[in-house]
């Protein structure tokens, strides 16, 4: 017989293990599918982008930005361009359809003209140009036109980290606007 004042209280023991060991399980899963589902995962698919005149994608100046750019922006991962790829081009992916792309050696955007809205951002000057919920920054104060391409929700990240490559890398001149229309 047992005294009653020393029967345990609560639940049996080995439904506590079977319990916690269904937590631990649960939580391994959804750190496992958290992993395989990370934003800063590359597409499997290389990203198709559409070629665009870069006559000076050849350039030095586009030369040591393409060699010294990093596997990583923010959230996004270095991404395979689909063939044909446009000479100084690259991509950076966080998933299907969500692409920074960077294109070096433009000729001047059209819509660069005096008197446009410039934004500086760690030392490299950038003009905006918006399509849609797209923007494209067009870095105007290099040897050569890069522009950079952001998805909605990017932040600034990218932005940042290129302007910190530019600036170490290529040259700044004086801007170059077209005249008014």
């Amino acid at each position: 017989m047992s005294n009653p004042g020393t029967e345990a209280d609560g639940p049996p023991r080995a439904a506590l293990i079977a319990a916690l060991v269904v937590a631990i399980a649960a939580v391994g899963a959804a750190l496992a599918y958290a992993a395989t589902r990370h934003p800063g995962a590359p597409p499997t698919e290389p990203i198709r982008l559409a070629a665009v005149p870069a006559p000076h994608a050849g350039d030095a100046a586009c030369n040591a930005v393409l060699h010294g750019l990093p596997q990583q922006l923010g959230d996004y991962q270095r991404s395979e361009i689909a063939a044909p790829a446009p000479e100084g081009a690259a991509a950076w992916a966080a998933g299907p359809g969500d692409a920074v792309v960077l294109r070096c050696g433009l000729d001047r955007p059209a819509d660069f003209v005096v008197g446009s809205p410039i934004q500086v951002v760690n030392h490299v000057q950038w003009f905006e140009v918006r399509e849609g919920d797209r923007a494209t920054w067009y870095a105007v104060d290099r040897q050569v036109y890069l522009a950079l391409t952001l998805p909605p929700g990017s932040g600034p990240t990218p932005i940042q980290e290129l302007s910190d490559l530019l600036d170490s890398s290529v040259a700044a001149v004086p801007i170059r606007p077209a005249p008014p229309r």
